[in-house]
């Protein structure tokens, strides 16, 4: 996707950046390489596959990157998806819906209260 496509998309919805739309097809890419079969992928599974590369490349600051490009909910990420639909930049089944990227997760619970620490990374108090 070109710079003239993201400005375009960013101008129509300014309420995510360009990081936004690339990070969201960054996703989709991340979810359709691990597919053992191509197949049209839920909002679901987006929105994990998202989650997961939010984690893998942002660890602990996840959560604030995602949010300084807007995208809080996964409400957004599909919100980031329907207007790349709406570009023609990606295709979508008639059951596609914004409704399958509400409430997949919550952005509290998968990057801060859950966040996957690792026994190595804990410092245990000193006796």
């Amino acid at each position: 996707m070109g710079a003239e496509v993201l400005e375009k998309l960013v101008q129509k919805d300014p309420r995510y950046s360009a990081n936004a739309y690339v990070f969201v097809l960054m996703g989709l890419r991340r979810v359709l390489d691990q597919l053992p079969e191509p197949h049209h992928i839920t909002g679901q599974e987006l929105s994990l596959g998202c989650r997961e590369l939010a984690l893998e490349l942002y660890g602990a600051m996840a959560r604030t990157v995602l949010a300084h490009w807007g995208i809080l909910t996964t409400r957004d990420i599909g919100e980031v998806v329907f207007n790349m639909l709406d570009a023609g930049i990606l295709s979508k089944t008639d059951s596609d819906s914004r409704e399958d990227f509400e409430a997949v997760f919550d952005f509290v619970d998968a990057f801060e209260r859950n966040y996957p620490w690792g026994s190595g990374l804990v410092r245990q108090p000193l006796t």
